[in-house]
């Protein structure tokens, strides 16, 4: 594999599913071989296939596509079902599901293994979409698999410790409530105000979908090759994390990325220092995070079956 390509090209990708046409982009280093793919997976809420959402513009997935692709490695990131440029693929919130998604994920991975200008697939999946990435792993035909900023935790205890320094105690009680009869599969009708934006009715069908799976367990049945990275300046997801996955799969790689934080960005730790981060993509990715996933990718070839 030739690596630091200097030429890329760029060209969109579109995915047929039985519901509906998902959309995505491919960007290819300009090389006479065959080269590895990565599929880039989205994190939670309405991000996008850049890695945007209304709480922030600042491209971190395409900006990661790009510097892949410096280093000869091919990429596909899409916008998921719902969102972006594919929400005619599921237009009502309530019907989403975190196994859509992975499905969804099984379903690129495929087309792109049978795609004869790549060698490999591997799967790259960023915050819930290292869960998605997680899920679809084995069935997906995916040579290896990386998770960035994966949480090592269940959501509701995800979820408990992040409201628990935001909310009063009466609506972090109500929160509690509601989280408890969702890991049960019982829909909480009446939401107060204040949690709307968590806990509306539309949303919970996907929430009940994300807590019927605890990340390490998951990441524990997985039989490929992994790696674990995160960022040491993560306000989201903590290394921790990133160690629990690792104690659940030994096998996995761990790679800490010194003053990264969740948008892949190299920042100060607090936080109000690391926010503009989230709206600007002016600022490079973290370079050690590119150099980790080029790295197992090449260390992997030898592991993967079409290689």
């Amino acid at each position: 594999m030739s690596i630091h390509a200097q030429a890329i090209s760029r060209s969109n990708l579109d995915l047929r599913t039985p519901t509906g046409v998902l959309h995505g982009s491919l960007v290819l280093p300009r090389v006479s071989e065959r080269v590895p793919v990565v599929l880039l997976i989205a994190g939670s809420g309405p991000t996008d296939r850049n890695g945007n959402n209304p709480m922030g513009h600042n491209d971190s997935l395409r900006l990661l596509a790009q510097a892949l692709a410096q280093q000869g490695i091919a990429s596909l990131r899409y916008d998921k079902r719902g969102i972006a440029q594919s929400r005619p693929a599921a237009p009502h919130e309530e019907t989403l599901t975190i196994e859509q998604y992975a499905d969804d994920a099984v379903r690129w991975a495929q087309k792109l293994g049978a795609d004869s200008r790549f060698s490999r697939v591997v799967l790259v999946g960023h915050s819930e979409g290292a869960l998605v990435a997680t899920l679809a792993a084995n069935r997906s035909g995916a040579a290896a698999l990386v998770t960035i900023a994966g949480s090592g935790r269940p959501l509701d205890q995800v979820l408990d410790d992040q409201l628990s320094t935001r909310l009063t105690p009466d609506l972090m009680t109500e929160s509690r409530n509601i989280l408890d009869a969702l890991k049960a599969g019982r829909p909480y009708p009446i939401v107060d105000p204040q949690l709307q934006v968590i806990f509306r009715p539309s949303v919970q069908p996907f929430l009940m979908s994300w807590l019927r799976h605890d990340p390490a367990k998951a990441l524990a049945a997985v039989h490929i090759p992994t790696l674990i990275v995160q960022g040491d300046h993560d306000a989201q997801v903590g290394v921790a994390d990133a160690k629990a996955l690792q104690a659940a799969q030994p096998d996995a790689r761990l790679r800490i990325i010194g003053g990264m934080n969740h948008v892949l960005r190299i920042t100060p730790k607090e936080f109000e220092l690391q926010r503009a981060s989230y709206d600007d993509p002016r600022l490079p990715v973290a370079r050690a995070l590119v150099e980790a996933i080029a790295t197992f990718i090449i260390s992997t070839a030898t592991d993967s079956p079409s290689s």
